[in-house]
């Protein structure tokens, strides 16, 4: 990927400009490879507990959507031992840009989606959620454009600090003397209103790293806000499993979810 690919979230000379083992904090770009119909954006955010980015995550998934007319994005964020607000400024910032770039790249500013898996989906669904939560002072964008998405994907997200847990990746986003008012803050079930953008949810049923509920208390939320909201939970299948490409039951999601990206919104 050449660097006119890459868009770089923050200055040269902003203290969030920080490199880690995946690199900077920055937006990886893949153009329409199809036949462009719609001028919709991808974000997609891979999982990783917030301590990790797993590539099988991002590249192949920001492909899809570029095979099928959408511009995708790959978002590097920041991770442990980088703690809150480090990738939510991250994130917010990217739709920001994007936004602002909407003309140069050929994107309705209306029609961004973004897409997380596990601690990934929870950082999407924050958000999606929250994006008022925490306003980066250095953000030069702020004042001028929304945060907010206009759809929501998330793939076996994390979603609640307080009920069905993940524990590793709350530490990794709170640090270990995180209160239990920051839990509740950032169990995102809790915070879903009528604001909250279209969402499509996949999951496994049996998933044994972050439990299914958690999808459920999200969709279940979007049903009480009047949410529109697609849910999909397979029978069997392991943590993390991305594509499923060696699942032919489990792969199903991927086409479930091309086709709810070309509904109309």
């Amino acid at each position: 990927m050449t660097d006119k690919n890459i868009i770089q979230l923050w200055p040269d000379d902003s203290q969030h400009h920080s490199d880690s083992q995946w690199g900077k904090p920055r937006l990886d770009v893949y153009p329409p490879t199809g036949p462009k119909v719609k001028n919709r954006a991808v974000i997609v955010c891979p999982g990783g507990g917030y301590a990790g980015l797993a590539e099988h995550e991002g590249a192949p998934f920001a492909k899809l959507f570029a095979m099928h007319g959408y511009t995708a994005f790959v978002l590097t964020y920041r991770v442990a031992p980088n703690r809150f607000p480090a990738g939510h400024a991250d994130l917010c910032r990217a739709i920001r840009l994007i936004r602002s770039q909407a003309t140069q790249l050929n994107i309705d500013p209306n029609d961004i989606a973004i897409m997380g898996f596990s601690a990934g989906g929870h950082l999407v669904s924050t958000v999606a959620t929250q994006p008022d939560v925490f306003t980066e002072p250095d953000d030069d964008l702020a004042d001028e454009f929304s945060a907010r998405p206009n759809r929501l994907i998330m793939g076996y997200p994390v979603i609640s600090f307080t009920q069905f847990p993940h524990n590793g990746s709350c530490d990794n986003l709170l640090g270990e003397g995180h209160t239990e008012a920051q839990r509740i803050q950032f169990s995102n079930e809790l915070n879903v209103d009528e604001q909250t953008p279209p969402t499509f949810i996949f999951f496994t049923s049996d998933d044994p790293v972050v439990p299914l509920e958690n999808g459920l208390m999200f969709a279940t939320a979007c049903r009480k806000h009047n949410v529109p909201v697609e849910l999909h939970s397979f029978e069997h299948g392991p943590h993390g499993m991305g594509l499923a490409e060696n699942d032919e039951h489990v792969n199903l999601w991927v086409k479930l979810l091309v086709n709810w990206m070309q509904k109309t919104r």
